[in-house]
């Protein structure tokens, strides 16, 4: 009787604890795991950032529900590739790329795990997919490109009087090569004289603006994550050479440009999370074709306006 009773016994706590074993892997498996690859800290990545995680947590992923490794590779192109390795190795859900650099490091690093992108300009000349209508790899996601002929041609609004528009940009970005073929073709357009300069680290960027304002009347700057990531010291020598910067991106005229047409990066990364919902609950990367920005909108600096003698009414795109 005693050996029955005992043999009950054992039965019983074995039973329990495979019942909390179960539990403990059905919460496990409860809990989405999304790996987060950033290039570089300037505010319309880290805003982007930050509207997809608000957009996720909205959703319901939240807390014990998800579990997100944020990985930030500070511009260095072999963090990208080390990080992009520990991502794959997490074996996640869901990847989000922010930057067409780190897209492009992760999806090298990963070609199978769902890949999100966001803040990129142009996903088929990065090779992330061959289309955006129909995303033909492990990759799809948001861009930023906005309407650069109307950006060029509300910057010659702005200053009609401007006859020389400098560019400043990162020619190992991909993201910026296209936008500025574009800037110069739409400037050209206009009958002005282009004049260009690169960078290939934020360290460059004072002395190359120095030297593009010295040649130039208005500074036209693309989505360039290099020159985003030091829009401040550029807003410093525009005030001391007196040559106005109207930026691509509406981050980089809170950080001093003057103004420009451009998009909400947190709005973005909340389009972009919408995206990651419909992925987790079973949706294809190939079902999903690449989105642009919902919309644009005026963004003004007041001080920069004020300095370069603008009112609100100027800036106004009517």
């Amino acid at each position: 009787m005693k050996t029955k009773l005992l043999t009950l016994a054992v039965a019983a706590v074995a039973a329990l604890s495979l019942s909390a074993c179960s539990k403990t892997a059905q919460a496990k498996d409860d809990t989405v795991k999304v790996g987060i690859l950033q290039l570089i800290d300037q505010t319309a990545l880290t805003q982007a950032r930050k509207g997809f995680e608000d957009g996720l947590a909205q959703a319901g992923y939240k807390g014990s529900k998800i579990k997100i490794d944020y990985l930030n590779a500070q511009g260095d192109q072999a963090n990208l590739q080390t990080m992009s390795q520990r991502l794959k190795s997490d074996q996640n859900d869901l990847n989000l790329a922010i930057a067409t650099p780190a897209a492009q490091a992760l999806q090298k690093g990963d070609p199978d795990t769902p890949l999100l992108f966001t803040a990129v300009t142009d996903p088929v000349s990065a090779n992330l997919t061959k289309s955006k209508a129909d995303p033909s790899s492990n990759a799809t996601g948001t861009i930023d490109m906005v309407d650069i002929p109307e950006q060029i041609g509300y910057m010659h609004r702005l200053f009609p009087k401007a006859k020389t528009v400098g560019m400043i940009y990162n020619a190992a970005e991909q993201n910026s090569v296209v936008q500025i073929k574009l800037a110069k073709a739409a400037v050209k357009k206009l009958g002005l004289k282009v004049t260009t300069t690169t960078v290939a680290s934020t360290k460059d960027v004072q002395s190359a603006t120095e030297a593009l304002m010295n040649r130039c009347d208005v500074v036209y700057a693309p989505t360039d994550n290099t020159v985003a990531a030091a829009m401040k010291t550029v807003a410093k020598v525009s005030l001391k050479m007196k040559v106005p910067v109207v930026p691509a991106a509406s981050t980089m005229v809170e950080d001093g440009g003057v103004a420009s047409i451009g998009i909400d990066y947190y709005k973005l990364g909340v389009q972009t999370a919408k995206m990651a919902v419909k992925i987790l609950q079973g949706k294809k990367v190939q079902d999903l074709p690449v989105e642009s920005p919902a919309q644009t909108s005026v963004i003004k600096n007041k001080t920069m306006m004020k300095a370069f003698g603008l009112t609100d009414a100027d800036v106004a795109n009517d």
